[in-house]
């Protein structure tokens, strides 16, 4: 009993000392991975090839790679939308373009510059009113035609001793004669906008010629529509001629009497007095 208790720290401390020496003589190990396909692929002729170390397949250099062709086109994803390439020279600034019309211009359309009939520069005066046979206005411009004597819209004329409205009649003519159409007229430049007297043409005819020569106008003195007048008078045109018959006119309408007044009451006279309503039926739940 007395040796056995004797050997228990004995054991003990041989026990702590062989731990200690496990413990300082561990080391690390590498394993190495190896393909278990390589082995499975035989050889046809010899049989089964021979195994090379696993070690061989991480140690052997790779086998180099034939070069890619290039790639011209971008890659067409529908999920990614790609920028193109950007061009790698410098960028050169050009001037810009000329607007394609007026309409692209910042401001009101001008009117379009024409040549006249005479070579002159014109400006074209879109959808002409007249308040008066030989005046125009179109926008902001208002023409007088030159070398005429222009007939007033209120202006009456007589023949044989009965007057008649030949300014109206005129006026009326010469909206007849520019519906439409568009005139073009040789406005001075440094003149602009607003009252201007000069001369005006429509197509091919002048205008102030085409008044005279209608008798919807008087030619001015020393001016060169002297002739054109002359012979309007002749052929009694216009404002030279005769009370216009308007005898095909349909009548006008003869005028209305005074209104009949208004009755006191919608009810006769016998039924001035106030009828109860008869009795309704009651009605149905």
């Amino acid at each position: 009993m007395a040796l056995a208790l004797a050997a228990v720290p004995a054991m003990a401390a041989l026990v702590v000392a062989g731990g200690r020496s496990l413990k300082g003589s561990e080391s690390t190990v590498t394993v190495d991975q190896i393909d278990p396909a390589a082995d499975m692929i035989p050889d046809q002729d010899t049989g089964p090839a021979p195994q090379e170390p696993a070690t061989s397949a991480i140690m052997a250099p790779a086998a180099p790679q034939p070069p890619k062709p290039v790639v011209h086109s971008r890659a067409i994803d529908p999920d990614i939308v790609a920028l193109p390439e950007l061009p790698t020279g410098e960028l050169e600034r050009v001037e810009p373009r000329a607007p394609l019309s007026d309409l692209a211009l910042a401001g009101p359309p001008r009117p379009r510059k024409s040549k006249m009939p005479d070579g002159r520069d014109g400006t074209k005066l879109f959808q002409p009113v007249a308040p008066a046979a030989g005046v125009i206005q179109a926008k902001d411009y208002s023409v007088t035609v030159s070398d005429i004597d222009i007939v007033r819209a209120d202006e009456t004329c007589s023949d044989e001793g009965k007057s008649w409205a030949c300014g109206a009649r005129a006026r009326t003519a010469f909206r007849a004669f520019l519906r439409g159409r568009t005139a073009v007229c040789a406005v001075p430049p440094q003149s602009g906008r607003g009252a201007n007297s000069t001369e005006c043409w429509v197509g091919n005819k002048d205008v102030g010629e085409w008044l005279v020569e209608n008798g919807w106008a008087r030619a001015a003195r020393g001016g060169p529509y002297v002739e054109a007048e002359n012979k309007a008078r002749a052929a009694k045109k216009g404002i030279f001629g005769a009370v216009p018959n308007l005898g095909g006119l349909p009548a006008l309408p003869a005028a209305a009497g005074p209104a009949p007044a208004a009755p006191a009451s919608i009810l006769p006279a016998e039924d001035s007095a106030v009828t109860p309503p008869a009795d309704q039926p009651a009605p149905a739940r």
